[in-house]
């Protein structure tokens, strides 16, 4: 029979859909088996999701977590395992929760108390990095894109963040993807949070040097152990949140600055080197009478008391705050000795606490700056081109506390690898730098300026102090043509077996007695408070 051409075109062309189909349908079949000639739908593979970041914790003293202090619940949820209204119930955020439900993959979501675990949801507890109520924030610092940026943060990064094991579960799937369920989910907790670093901070006191000085504007407190030199304490002011940093970058009164390790205008304070240098070179009985000012190389220098303090001792100039007393006794110093003294004393060096965490050295003038009769009188009563840091000056509290024996202030205590015992801790370092009849005289002079004075708002019914206050000139004017001063204090207690020296500044607030001094009698009643027995 004879075949028309079209039908022979018919013919080919559904012969070539044949094979082509043929082809199709086996390579389909090669795609969805294993090389054994499985099929993909039960070949096993894992899917493993992580909740949570996993950093390690900065401790204070105590070990009690400075950081990592808080928790959230964290919920992993299979969808396809779960009733979605049900489940939607437990979250924090159900908006965030739905939209990631329909793309009906295994995800993380933060949940409430209600979630409870099941084959399709497991729920974690995990450390949240700040509080809400963070404390010590300048000491801890900042990160930036998960890396320290400031702060102890930034200086053991390498350790707080070091590839730590994260929370985890981990579920068979086949070989579409799907979890399969019943099919024993691995879960991993965590617990290298635990690791980290140990200040020598005190929680506690950090809390209350910070609520006392919740009223500065600008300025820093700093509180030591004068024994160990152990910072318990450095807070700045003002201060900032982790949480916001732009806003902390652009405001205009630099929260961001540590003020601890800046230095600054010393004034009255210093007072304190001068008498040391002078019981030193033999001139505890040195007398002078005040007459209100005096001519050094034809500059006047005046003393705060305009009409003069009269005849005085040392004791009653330190009780005093005589400028003039101070001055004419640095006249009768040996000039080098009085400079290397204060130099003995932590002026002009750096107090080294960790990488990146550096006080200032401060300015200490020369001998040769010294020899100028006028920088020598201004360097007799903290003024001049001196400056020191709160760090600094509360090392030179700690010398007279303690006997003499400067400690070197220090803020990291050790490491530790599960939370509870501390590894690397070193002894304290303590260096002579008066003897011990020396320290006894200034911290008489020192108790005896706040209980010999009526007007001390250092005085505290609750406990007794030894302190001294300052009111530093700075050069700088208001708008109101007023020069604004700086206002310190420092001071130990208790006044008759010292533990603690503190050491507050106040920017450009004025004078130390009326400023500083009432910070300070606050911070030492709660803390005498804290060691009472509950």
């Amino acid at each position: 029979m004879v075949r028309k051409r079209g039908e022979h075109g018919v013919i080919v062309l559904t012969a070539l859909f044949f094979v082509v189909f043929t082809l199709i349908a086996c390579n389909f079949y090669r795609l969805s088996c294993g090389e054994n000639g499985v099929p993909a739908a039960y070949i096993r593979n894992t899917v493993t999701i992580e909740a949570g970041n996993c950093q390690g914790t900065i401790y204070d003293r105590s070990m009690r977590p400075l950081v990592n202090a808080d928790t959230e619940r964290l919920a992993v949820a299979v969808p396809t395992a779960l009733d979605r209204d049900i489940c939607a119930e437990y979250a924090t955020d159900r908006e965030s929760f739905l939209a990631e439900w329909d793309k009906g993959q295994p995800f993380v979501f933060q949940c409430t108390e209600k979630a409870l675990e099941s084959e399709g949801l497991t729920v974690f507890e995990v450390p949240v990095r700040y509080s809400e109520d963070q404390t010590a924030r300048h000491v801890i610092g900042y990160l930036s894109e998960d890396r320290g940026a400031d702060g102890i943060e930034y200086a053991y990064d390498s350790v707080l963040r070091s590839d730590l094991p994260q929370n985890s579960v981990t579920y068979n799937t086949d070989g579409f993807g799907n979890v399969l369920i019943g099919d024993s989910k691995k879960v991993f907790r965590s617990g290298s949070y635990k690791s980290g670093v140990v200040l020598t901070i005190d929680r506690d006191i950090q809390r209350i040097c910070e609520e006392c000085g919740r009223g500065i504007s600008a300025g820093a407190i700093v509180c030591a152990d004068i024994k160990t030199g152990d910072i318990l304490a450095m807070a700045s002011f003002p201060d900032y949140s982790p949480e916001d940093m732009e806003k902390a970058m652009t405001d205009e009164h630099s929260p961001l600055i540590d003020r601890c390790l800046y230095s600054y205008s010393v004034g009255s304070v210093f007072k304190l080197v001068t008498a040391a240098a002078a019981l030193e070179q033999g001139n505890s009985g040195y007398m002078y009478s005040c007459s209100g000012s005096i001519d050094i190389g034809g500059r006047v220098f005046n003393c705060h008391k305009l009409d003069g303090h009269g005849l005085q001792d040392m004791q009653a100039a330190m009780t005093n705050s005589c400028n003039t007393y101070f001055i004419d006794l640095a006249r009768c110093l040996d000039i080098a000795k009085y400079r290397q003294k204060a130099s003995y004393l932590g002026f002009g060096r750096e107090n080294y606490l960790c990488a990146g965490i550096t006080g200032s050295g401060g300015v200490l003038p020369t001998e040769e700056e010294l020899s100028v009769p006028a920088e020598l009188a201004n360097f007799a009563f903290g003024q001049g081109r001196l400056t020191a840091t709160p760090l600094q000056i509360t090392q030179l509290t700690c010398a007279i506390a303690n006997d003499g024996k400067m400690p070197v202030l220090r803020l990291i205590k050790g490491m530790t690898a599960e939370g509870t015992v501390i590894s690397g801790e070193k002894p304290p370092q303590l260096s002579g730098v008066m003897s011990s009849e020396d320290a006894e005289a200034l911290r008489k002079m020192m108790i005896l300026a706040v209980r010999e004075n009526e007007n001390s708002k250092a005085k505290s019914r609750k406990i007794s102090v030894g302190a001294k206050t300052s009111t530093a000139q700075t050069g700088r004017f208001d708008e109101k043509g007023n020069e604004l001063c700086h206002a310190w204090i420092t001071g130990f207690f208790p006044a008759r077996k010292p533990r603690y020296a503190v050491t507050v500044l106040v920017e450009d607030g004025g004078y130390g007695n009326d400023v500083a001094a009432p910070v300070f009698r606050r911070i030492a009643e709660k803390m005498t408070d804290l060691e009472k027995p509950k």
